[in-house]
């Protein structure tokens, strides 16, 4: 039967930018909810962050707190998940939950939709896309990744230095580094866990460049894992979980300072508030201990072949491998909208939007305590929970018109509708 021309157009989809982790969970907490969504993933699958990550990564997360929503992660896999198997269960993810995805569409920026009468409310979102694509959103899910671009510091002399400088994003196992001086600039997890599969890997000099000492912490203590007390204490006063921190490592972790790496001044929460999330002991503290990963001080600048330390030192590494972070890179996708920090991180997560873009959602930008994984299932079901609350008030309102008690659905569909 022929739609009849009084039928309102149908509504737009909810699209969802990245098919990581963060773009999955929150297209299947949509679709368990009844509202369409729809992926947008640039690269030709699901995933693509964690199929490129080092070959020994596994979760610092366990199984059981680091599932998606709808679906386990299967026993199997062990309690701490390998790269390889986060990679399957992303794939059986997205086939058990049937979702809507589209590959090899990189979408570079989100603008409001043009303004269509009333009081001059957006009307949605309009999606640019690779191939002159304009996409009409009911609303946006940014979730294309906490680590999303390398970035490698601007050192003085770096682009003219003759060794070997790579970003920790391309490293992937200690082979091709056999028998060779390494520097490991950052002391992150990726910095730290690297400096120790160089180690085992067959490296002949494994050196770690320390600008601030890091807190390092027990993956699992007596069986019971740091991800645990994360959730526990994440919503304590600061200086309550700094003081507990600072008990815990001294019962559990030995004191580095002979060994070039000293306990950190600050408290262990006042540095996760600044972002800086604790190193979970993969073998660090033996490698250490043992000689086989040498601290030195921060790196200044490169000269010739040399890279020059903060104390004055120089070193000759054969090669540098900097585990220096990774930017979101959002200013060109959602930066004219007044939408991020001056650090180019969203405002606003889960739930929550900015007042100035209502229906502009973002997960996965943040590195909680308590799991990142985690946190971006919690994240889908709100989000979910959000559109669902606010469709059913715009179809309520249009049935209320309809039998002439409400007001005009033009004007209602554009304050409770996400835009």
């Amino acid at each position: 039967m022929a739609a009849s021309p009084h039928d309102p157009a149908p509504e737009p989809p909810v699209y969802v930018i990245g098919a990581g982790p963060g773009g999955l969970a929150a297209a299947a907490a949509l679709r368990a909810r009844g509202i369409r969504a729809v992926v947008i993933e640039k690269s030709e699958g699901v995933g693509t962050s964690w199929r490129h990550h080092y070959d020994r990564l596994h979760l610092h997360t366990t199984r059981r707190l680091s599932a998606l929503p709808g679906l386990p992660i299967p026993r199997s896999f062990g309690r701490w998940v390998a790269r390889d198997q986060v990679v399957r269960y992303l794939e059986k993810y997205a086939d058990h939950h049937q979702l809507d995805i589209v590959t090899g569409v990189e979408v570079t920026r989100i603008e409001v939709a043009s303004h269509s009468g009333g009081e001059g409310e957006p009307a949605g979102w309009v999606l640019h896309a690779t191939g002159g694509r304009e996409l009409a959103a009911r609303a946006v899910v940014v979730a294309t990744g906490y680590n999303h671009t390398p970035h490698l510091p601007r050192w003085p002399g770096s682009e003219t230095y003759s060794g070997n400088l790579v970003h920790a994003a391309d490293y992937r196992n200690a082979k091709p580094y056999h028998g060779q001086d390494v520097l490991v600039v950052g002391t992150g997890n990726t910095g730290t866990e690297i400096a120790v599969d160089l180690a085992e890997g067959g490296a002949a000099r494994v050196r770690l460049a320390v600008r601030t000492a890091p807190h390092i912490v027990r993956r699992s203590t007596a069986g019971w894992p740091a991800q645990r007390t994360g959730i526990l204490v994440r919503h304590l006063p600061v200086p309550v979980v700094d003081r507990l921190g600072r008990l815990v490592a001294r019962a559990s972790v030995p004191d580095l300072s002979p060994h070039g790496l000293p306990r950190p001044e600050t408290g262990l929460y006042s540095r996760v508030r600044q972002g800086a999330i604790p190193v979970q002991d993969v073998g660090l503290i033996d490698a250490i201990r043992q000689g086989r990963v040498q601290p030195v001080p921060a790196v200044d600048s490169f000269d010739g072949e040399e890279v020059v330390l903060t104390d004055g030192s120089r070193l000759s590494p054969h090669t540098v491998i900097a585990a220096t972070g990774y930017r979101r890179a959002l200013e060109g996708l959602v930066g004219h909208l007044g939408v991020l920090d001056a650090h180019g991180r969203p405002r606003t997560r889960g739930a929550h939007t900015s007042p100035s873009a209502p229906g502009l959602y973002f997960t996965g930008f943040t590195n909680p305590i308590s799991g990142m994984l985690r946190e971006m299932a919690l994240d889908a079901d709100r989000i979910a929970r959000a559109l669902a609350r606010q469709g059913r008030r715009a179809r309520a309102g249009v049935r209320a018109t309809r039998a002439g008690r409400g007001p005009d659905p033009a004007r209602l569909g554009r304050v409770d509708l996400p835009r």
